[in-house]
């Protein structure tokens, strides 16, 4: 895998995370910023798995295929999911559905780190 793009995922996923803990703190709904955070973070996500799939199919390394896909293509539904989610809540609970989504981000990206090195 990409190592840069591994960690700038992670970091500005949480980047994203905290200014929607910011807004749900402040009982705000989300806004324009941080959909247009998410929306980076998403390009990127897309970019991992074009990139994630190009490495795999060229790689002789014992790296088990369903679980590298899987955990590519679950990064790249999870931030839709939340942001539908966080424009459908209209309370301060949508921000948060919002930073539980953009931290759930790292964490997929840390197992999928271990996978690919694994």
């Amino acid at each position: 895998m990409f190592a840069p793009l591994t960690w700038f995922l992670v970091a500005s996923s949480l980047a994203a995370m905290v200014y929607a803990v910011v807004l749900a703190a402040r009982n705000k709904r989300i806004d324009w910023p941080v959909l247009g955070a998410i929306g980076v973070v998403e390009v990127g996500l897309l970019a991992q798995l074009v990139v994630g799939i190009v490495q795999f199919s060229g790689t002789d390394r014992d790296v088990s295929g369903p679980f590298f896909i899987g955990y590519l293509i679950g990064s790249l539904i999870i931030l839709p999911i939340g942001a539908f989610w966080a424009l459908a809540e209209s309370s301060r609970w949508g921000a948060g559905v919002l930073a539980i989504a953009c931290l759930v981000i790292p964490i997929l990206e840390l197992r999928l780190h271990d996978v690919w090195t694994a």
